[in-house]
């Protein structure tokens, strides 16, 4: 199974853009490519998408563990002629690195150098990185940002024993827009078809593709790995409708946590709270994922049938579970700066309200105080909390909870998790391969409480 980490020496050296070009490069000479993302990011994930055709899927050792990025590496990459791991910030950044999952997965790092403003001294940064990481197999190194073919060999003969894949020039017509948490979403469909198309003949024409895809089949004497993530699944015989949110809302969600779903007896229908106004029928759950709910208030809020129905099942008693941009959905009303105030479906009497700046970032354990959704009492899930909305006024008020919550690094932090009847809301994405049959609760709850 081919495959290659793309990794930066920092945030910013034009990791994604790299990582999208030799992803679009390799669909253009026609090889199936599997995308993944270090790390819980969902936007990178989502660009993925619309390069390969592919879902991305997330390896994070500190959420899920050794044994699951494992399986999930190697069943996603089992069909596809390439599988490409866009790193997270600086290749030694962190705890758990993207050098950590290169080295884990044993897989070579394409190294991408932010070449504006240095020449020779690319060489000693390269050699810092080569040094720095001996038990990594490096492909080689793609300069980013040159100015010129002269500007190109310098950089070349610089970087000594390290084999050059090739660069992209300074003046490249490519650009993914940004907003505030970040670059824009699929959803929005901020690159176009003919800007892939640029981006991938630029790829092909600056950079020595075939010799990147020579330094994905490097392979070591472990034996040839067939992942089956879905040995460890044990199949309900019956099946539930679970209504998903989807849309430019609500657009987060970690692929594995719908496919765990639908392994564990699930059928999913698919419904947007911004355009349309009934549920689907015949549910018996719904789940709501993050995303920019924000950015979407006015509309969200104009859909009064569909606030309306959301709130009259939660009321009636069925499951429904929420993460992020769905616990603001689920508030009663969305701050914006100023004046601006938006209603929302009114299951938590709380408001959620727009920050200025970051309100919380960083990985999150949670262990459960009371029987709910995902698990019962004394279940210990993994995620991740980013957002720059927060509850208005305390943030438990008189709000039941079921999250005890700490940090990486075992700190405790406030309670989280609120509930209302069987309604779940909270700003953590968990990522259900955290913790052995968080799928399969989800269902049998839905399937008890949701009839």
């Amino acid at each position: 199974m081919p495959g290659i980490v793309v990794a930066g020496t920092h945030s910013g050296c034009g990791k994604t853009t790299m990582t999208l070009g030799l992803m679009a490069a390799f669909v253009k000479k026609g090889i199936e490519v599997q995308p993944f993302k270090a790390g819980p990011d969902f936007i990178d994930a989502g660009l993925h998408r619309l390069v390969t055709g592919r879902r991305s899927r997330n390896l994070d050792l500190w959420m899920c563990g050794e044994d699951y990025v494992r399986k999930c590496y190697d069943r996603y990459s089992s069909d596809a002629g390439m599988s490409i791991v866009e790193g997270v910030m600086g290749l030694y950044d962190g705890k758990l690195s993207t050098a950590s999952l290169a080295a884990f997965l044993d897989i070579p790092v394409v190294l991408v150098v932010d070449a504006y403003g240095m020449a020779e001294t690319a060489g000693a940064v390269v050699k810092g990185m080569l040094e720095y990481g001996k038990r990594l197999t490096f492909a080689g190194v793609i300069f980013n940002r040159v100015g010129s073919e002269r500007h190109f060999e310098r950089l070349s003969k610089a970087v000594g024993d390290m084999p050059v894949l090739g660069y992209l020039p300074r003046d490249l017509d490519f650009e993914i827009p940004h907003r505030h948490l970040g670059l824009m979403t699929a959803e929005d469909r901020p690159i176009s078809d003919e800007s892939i198309s640029r981006l991938a003949d630029a790829v092909i024409e600056y950079i020595d593709v075939d010799k990147v895809m020579e330094a994905g089949k490097w392979e070591t004497e472990e034996e040839t790995r067939t992942g089956n993530m879905s040995s460890s699944i044990s199949h309900l015989p019956s099946h539930i409708r679970i209504a998903v949110a989807r849309d430019r809302a609500f657009c987060f969600y970690y692929e594995d946590n719908l496919d765990m779903l639908k392994d564990a007896g699930a059928e999913l229908v698919f419904f947007s709270p911004l355009e349309d106004n009934a549920l689907p029928e015949d549910i018996e759950g719904i789940y709501i994922g993050g995303g920019y709910p924000e950015l979407h208030a006015a509309e969200l809020s104009r859909n009064e049938q569909m606030r309306m129905a959301i709130k009259e099942r939660a009321e009636s008693g069925m499951p429904i579970y929420a993460e992020c941009g769905g616990l603001m959905y689920l508030s009663s009303a969305i701050q914006k700066s100023g004046d601006e105030k938006y209603d929302m479906a009114g299951v938590f009497r709380f408001d959620t309200v727009m920050k200025q700046r970051l309100a919380r970032l960083g990985y999150r354990e949670v262990m459960l105080n009371n029987d709910c959704i995902p698990g019962d009492a004394g279940t210990v899930m993994r995620g991740h909390e980013f957002h720059y909305s927060d509850i208005a006024g305390p943030r438990s008020g008189d709000v039941p909870n079921c999250y005890n919550l700490r940090n990486a690094d075992g700190t405790e932090l406030q309670p989280e998790g609120y509930t209302f009847k069987n309604v779940l809301g909270s700003y953590i994405h968990v990522h259900f391969g955290s913790s052995p049959g968080i799928a399969e609760h989800i269902i049998n709850f839905m399937k008890k409480r949701g009839s």
